[in-house]
């Protein structure tokens, strides 16, 4: 069975370095300092996330059905997927107040009917 490689220390958090390879093959191991792709610091559900949106070709809705997910979840996931790729995430104040709203009916703070009457009043 194989595992999944780890990119961070379990004892320390530092970033963790591949420094054997195996051919399980024949055998042969070759040792040395070996780079890993920034998709390994990805968590499992990020990289099946961005399966299922390269094979929906970016096309959100078509990741909606896909994942029986609403178009926030979508855009939450890939926006998360992307900090954890190292780039930025540019947001508008429009953006950051929905996202507020979304997250106060999930922490049960908002009915969905105040959600209602605070997004049309944006």
């Amino acid at each position: 069975m194989a595992y999944k490689l780890l990119s961070d220390c379990p004892v320390c958090g530092d970033k963790l370095k591949a420094v054997k390879l195996t051919c399980s093959s024949c055998g042969t191991s070759i040792e040395s300092e070996f780079s890993l792709s920034k998709f390994e610091q990805l968590t499992t559900e990020q990289l099946q996330f961005i399966d299922v949106f390269m094979k929906c070709r970016g096309s959100i809705k078509d990741v909606e059905k896909e994942l029986g997910v609403s178009y926030p979840t979508v855009r939450s996931r890939l926006n998360e997927a992307v900090k954890a790729l190292g780039h930025s995430i540019e947001e508008d104040d429009k953006t950051i107040g929905v996202r507020s709203i979304i997250d106060s009916i999930e922490s049960g703070e908002l009915t969905p009917e105040e959600a209602v009457k605070k997004l049309k009043s944006k």
